[in-house]
């Protein structure tokens, strides 16, 4: 299943110690992988599945210290490696082929408790690795790298409501909703209201639950960047800075997210580099 589309991972930057680049390098390009098989292109759901089940098997080849399949050479080579030079567990990696396996067939999250499940295998295994490189595995960093990771996720979906919606995959008759279902009854808002597109006052009241939810997020996990130091530091207090920026946006712009995406621009990165330096 060929896989065109690839991004820049921000924690993968210049500003983490050179050591870190490569494994962190091999983490993302397998987490790359399994997001596009679940997310880009025409197909439908059976092969999807079929392909990151591929992948699920081919981790226990790298654990039992067999070699993967040659077509998967080119993200297992570089994931062995990181797994053997730094005691790597799988499990984070076996955590996110879940959440990406999910992603094919849950268009909807019926709670906030479902939607946490779900960041917690899409998003929370990244930290955890760079934190397990970086030699920080106690219990409280762990649970703050989580706060994080959870937080940027879910800024993510606040900000691509409309676009998640209007996306339909794979046999979909109707996008993707993050919203949890509960929390929309709760303020009255319904499906056809997100495809009008209309930020009215219920959908308003909403988002903005939503956004202080992942605002408190973020002020758990804060603490997490007294415990750091250096380089790795710098790019974490960025990466949350750029998140609440986003949280800001959606703010200003009174939570309508369907007339224009909340996005950083050129003007913001100024702001966000003193923020974190400041952390």
């Amino acid at each position: 299943m060929p896989v065109d589309h690839y991004e820049n991972f921000p924690v993968a930057s210049l500003l983490v110690p050179r050591r870190l680049r490569r494994p962190i390098e091999a983490i993302y390009r397998f987490a790359r992988y399994a997001d596009d098989v679940a997310d880009e292109g025409d197909a439908p759901a059976a092969p999807r599945l079929a392909e990151l089940a591929r992948l699920d098997a081919a981790l226990t080849q790298l654990e039992r210290g067999e070699a993967a399949p040659a077509d998967l050479a080119p993200i297992f080579v570089p994931l062995a490696e990181a797994v053997a030079a730094h005691g790597l567990p799988l499990q984070p990696l076996r955590d996110l082929l879940s959440a990406f396996a999910q992603d094919v067939v849950t268009p909807r999250y019926a709670d906030y408790a479902s939607l946490l499940d779900y960041c917690r295998r899409s998003a929370n295994p990244v930290g955890r690795l760079v934190l397990h490189l970086s030699g920080r595995t106690e219990p409280e960093h762990l649970a703050q790298s989580d706060a994080i990771c959870t937080a940027l996720q879910l800024t993510n979906f606040w900000q691509d409501v409309g676009i998640d919606w209007q996306k339909n995959r794979y046999g979909e008759t109707t996008g993707r909703i993050y919203l949890p279902q509960e929390d929309m009854a709760r303020f009255g808002v319904a499906e056809a209201d997100l495809a009008r597109g209309v930020a009215d006052e219920r959908f308003c009241a909403l988002l903005a639950f939503q956004v202080e939810r992942t605002r408190a997020l973020f002020d758990a996990g804060r603490p997490l960047l007294g415990a750091l130091s250096g380089r790795l530091k710098w790019e974490i207090a960025l990466t949350v800075a750029g998140g609440e920026r986003i949280l800001d946006k959606i703010q200003a712009r009174s939570y309508d997210v369907f007339a224009r995406r909340p996005t950083l621009g050129a003007g913001d990165w100024l702001r966000l580099i003193t923020t974190a330096l400041l952390r």
